[in-house]
């Protein structure tokens, strides 16, 4: 046991690991931060539909030769921008839209895939990323993204809180919702993308969806509950890099993990005041 916390600590010395550790909390923060929206305003699908989808743009970036990063982002505002332009112009439900883009950019991803051989083996990567091999320019990149969303909750609060929790009064009171709307979508999707390399299409979700929906359960308040989904998504990371360092586990599952205990916790802990009437 104490071999294995010497291996975590020495672990915790090299660049790439310090530069993997802040990239979780990067993404676990700004993650949080979203995502507390995303829950109140039922869009936790649209994130799984862009983690999805953005298979289809890893494939093309590697198929032509582009960095994969940008290509992500592009895709990500891409896929934003039309399921908006898609919405808008049909009488489909978000569900049905969703469904309908990702669906078919998963089935494209696949056959652009079988056309790349030579690249199936790194199909794992793909699927669950990669945080230990994350850049200083990606590093940059989530920071950047962190404080735009910072500064963008920060500067739109009211209007944000007004159209989380009541849409028609926010249209009454003046709100451009359709612009807010865009804003957040292009945004989230800049988030998505960017945390795909790091945790892989099938995991990025849970860093958006699982520690808001903890949040939820342990905050009353607006503000406590955006606060603890931003700190329940940095820490998870953090133990969960320890904890793949500790039992040489995959560094994103071992992430995602360490969110889902945190969230069974924070179920246990309502239901004990459930019982105790409190």
């Amino acid at each position: 046991m104490l071999e294995g916390w010497v291996q975590v600590v020495e672990l915790l010395q090299l660049p790439f690991m310090q530069r993997a550790m802040l990239g979780g909390i990067l993404t676990g923060v700004t993650g949080g931060l979203l995502g507390s929206f995303v829950i109140l305003r039922q869009l936790s699908f649209f994130s799984d539909a862009l983690g999805h989808s953005a298979l289809l743009g890893m494939v093309l970036g590697v198929l032509l030769g582009l960095n994969p990063t940008v290509v992500l982002m592009v895709f990500g505002v891409g896929f934003a921008l039309g399921v908006t332009f898609v919405l808008e112009r049909t009488q489909l439900s978000a569900d049905a839209v969703l469904n309908i883009i990702y669906s078919s950019s998963l089935a494209l991803a696949v056959i652009t895939l079988s056309l790349l051989p030579g690249y199936r083996g790194n199909l794992n990567q793909l699927l669950f990323g990669d945080i230990l091999g994350i850049s200083t320019a990606a590093l940059w990149t989530s920071g950047i993204l962190l404080l735009t969303g910072l500064a963008y909750v920060g500067l739109t609060l009211p209007s944000q809180m007004l159209l989380t929790l009541d849409e028609p009064l926010a249209r009454a009171r003046g709100v451009q919702v359709g612009w807010q709307r865009l804003a957040f979508v292009v945004l989230l999707a800049l988030v998505v993308a960017l945390a795909i390399r790091s945790v892989g299409v099938l995991l990025v979700s849970a860093f958006v969806v699982i520690p808001a929906s903890t949040a939820q359960m342990l905050g009353s308040r607006f503000t406590t509950y955006v606060m603890l989904a931003m700190g329940i998504g940095g820490l998870s990371a953090v133990l969960g890099m320890i904890a793949s360092a500790a039992l040489n586990l995959p560094s994103g599952p071992s992430i995602v993990a360490t969110q889902l205990m945190f969230f069974l916790l924070a179920m246990g802990w309502r239901g004990a005041q459930k019982i105790l009437g409190t």
